[in-house]
């Protein structure tokens, strides 16, 4: 399938997409800090630098892209357009496994919140995120 961009055009799109300090990340952060939940980051001391990490309890938040790292990725997968994006994708769901397994083993709890449900019904999954990191 054909982009319906241009090289350029397609080019300025994608560097305009932040890896950190999303607009979901953002306003979880807002709600952390306005409900007086202490807490660091994107936290590089532990493997996959959580989103939202509070040292002290060893809970780590995770705040996932749909597409980014792989939510229904099966069901998507046949429509992706190159093999560079199954790869990347692919990769990306391999490495979050791996990080949250090495979080786990070491005494680390972790909870993925991802974009869509955040989209659906913000309160609720703020709700969710404060009452892991109580």
């Amino acid at each position: 399938m054909a982009d319906v961009f241009s090289k350029e055009k397609r080019s300025q799109i994608m560097s305009r997409i932040r890896s950190k300090n999303t607009d979901a990340e953002k306003s979880v952060f807002r709600f952390l800090r306005a409900s007086g939940i202490y807490f660091v980051r994107h936290y590089a001391k532990v493997p996959g630098r959580p989103d939202v990490a509070v040292p002290t309890k060893q809970k780590a938040v995770f705040i996932d892209g749909d597409f980014w790292h792989g939510w229904r990725f099966a069901s998507k997968k046949a429509k992706l357009p190159r093999r560079y994006w199954l790869n990347k994708i692919s990769s990306n769901i391999k490495r979050d496994k791996i990080n949250r397994l090495k979080l786990k083993n070491s005494g680390w709890k972790v909870l993925r919140v991802w974009e869509h449900e955040l989209k659906r019904d913000k309160e609720k999954t703020f709700q969710k995120i404060a009452k892991f990191l109580a």
